[in-house]
């Protein structure tokens, strides 16, 4: 192999020699969480100095004519797309690794392993986002999707956490073999697994055209579990619910960020010639996540239950830009990255207030929360604006740019759906703000002040800017993307 880049990989290899440096400190020295804290922040630290050597390196790419380059036998392509998807999945790990520290204090010496799970969930959607090829692309989601069902177990304090990783690693893997199987029947219709297979395709077919098709429905379809959309998101409200609260929220941002990423190479490069067949079947998709999301979020008692049915609206109006195609795929990276940041903050909030191992985070427990932490409540509505979307925060722009692509596209219809539902979903956002400012604490949570830890208050404070400055002035973030990515 001649292609040895490691710099187009350097982030993930940051992230694996520091975890196996954070396992081999644990179980030799067995340090208290303090002293674990100078290695995780040299860590992340590290890990952002790699990836700004992608970045620079990218630039060369770019100043010498090409849009990216590939490495490792044709395995890895640094391009735009990859080095912005990398940006988000680090941001999200920042944050959830300072949202998840009181979590990790109280789950003691495991610590360690959440640790070390979180960072080789990141670096496998990290190559997940990044491969062009489609075996390079299973073995990152594996990678990804394994970390995640042990971290959704990793506090060992509650039946419901154990019932919820055994569901997530039963429907996972079977969404796997999906995958897999459609990778399969690519390589025997096309002879080839690279991301770009069918590009030179000339109708040189083995075994049937057909085959094609089934292998595009199959490869879209473990993906989208992944990413929650309907009707494969059975799992995701059991999951997010039983999970400890201190990890779910970094557990269902990046994995959306991973799949959606794949999702688009896959449609928008792999099967672009398919672009008339699979556009409609995307639309439908989407208008059924949305409309199913959003109906059965209206109905839930609980903050987490909630915010997964939220997260399955959102995951249809992520895929509104998918089917409108490449041309909205700015749009796209665009909302991964404010959504995602406030998914995990939402989740670490309802960590503080309800405990960060807890299972399930009832309604009844915020109300009254102006009054007991006003700082955690500013944050919280702030994130609950910016997820339904109100004009002037980060969720807005977001919608915005993915229903313009979807309308010039020709799917107006879409585009209605998404917004009538956009203004029904605002009722159960609108409801944890009128919880936590006008009504009264229980008798049981009026003498209760959650307070998050001063690492805690910074990621929510970084939440905050993010939904209301990229909503006021979001220029600076969409010029940072359309210069990476074109």
């Amino acid at each position: 192999m001649s292609d040895l880049i490691w710099s187009a990989i350097a982030p993930e290899l940051v992230l694996v020699i520091l975890s196996g440096l954070i396992l081999v400190f644990g179980v030799w020295k067995k340090p208290p969480l303090r002293s674990m804290a100078v290695l995780v922040g040299a860590g992340l630290v590290a890990t952002w100095a790699a990836w700004g050597l992608q970045l620079s390196r990218l630039q060369d790419i770019v100043d010498a004519g090409s849009f990216g380059a590939l490495a490792f036998n044709d395995m890895v392509i640094t391009d735009g797309t990859a080095v912005i998807a990398r940006l988000i999945l680090m941001v999200i790990l920042t944050l959830a690794v300072a949202l998840a520290w009181p979590m990790l204090d109280e789950i003691g010496q495991r610590s360690a392993e959440a640790l070390v799970l979180m960072f080789l969930a990141t670096a496998g959607f990290m190559l997940l986002a990044a491969a062009a090829n489609l075996v390079m692309a299973f073995i990152g989601l594996e990678v990804g999707s394994i970390s995640l069902y042990v971290l959704a177990a990793v506090a060992r304090k509650s039946r419901l956490a154990d019932e919820a990783a055994m569901k997530y690693f039963l429907l996972g893997s079977f969404a796997s073999a999906v995958f897999i199987y459609g990778v399969a029947l690519l390589y025997a219709g096309s002879g080839s697994v690279s991301i770009d297979a069918l590009r030179s395709f000339s109708g040189r077919v083995i075994v049937s055209p057909g085959v094609l098709y089934v292998s595009m429905a199959m490869l879209v379809v473990g993906v989208l579990f992944k990413v929650t959309a309907a009707p494969f998101h059975a799992w995701a409200p059991d999951v997010y619910q039983g999970s400890a609260a201190g990890v779910v929220g970094f557990m269902a941002a990046a994995a959306k960020v991973g799949g959606f990423v794949a999702l688009v190479r896959i449609v928008g490069i792999t099967y672009i010639r398919f672009a008339a067949d699979w556009r409609p079947a995307l639309a439908a998709i989407a208008a059924l996540s949305i409309i199913l999301g959003t109906l059965l979020a209206l109905s839930q008692t609980d903050f987490r239950r909630m915010l997964a049915y939220s997260g399955i609206a959102h995951a249809g109006f992520i895929l509104v830009g998918v089917a409108a195609g490449r041309s909205a795929n700015e749009a796209i990276l665009f909302y991964l990255a404010v959504y995602t940041v406030q998914l995990v903050t939402a989740f670490g909030i309802a960590a503080i207030v309800s405990g960060p191992t807890s299972s399930g985070s009832p309604f009844s427990a915020y109300k009254g929360l102006a009054s007991r932490s006003p700082f955690l409540a500013a944050g919280l509505a702030t994130t609950m604006l910016g997820m339904s979307g109100m004009p002037i925060t980060s969720g807005f722009i977001g919608k915005l740019g993915v229903f313009r692509a979807a309308w010039e596209k020709g799917l107006e219809w879409l585009v209605v759906v998404a917004l009538v539902a956009s203004v029904a979903a605002f009722f159960f956002y609108l409801r944890v703000i009128v919880d936590m400012y006008m009504r009264d604490p229980d008798e049981e949570t009026s003498d209760v002040a959650p307070e998050p830890a001063v690492a805690g208050r910074v990621a929510i404070a970084v939440a905050v800017v993010v939904t209301v400055l990229f909503g006021l002035y979001p220029s600076p973030l969409l010029d940072l993307i359309r210069n990476v990515v074109s």
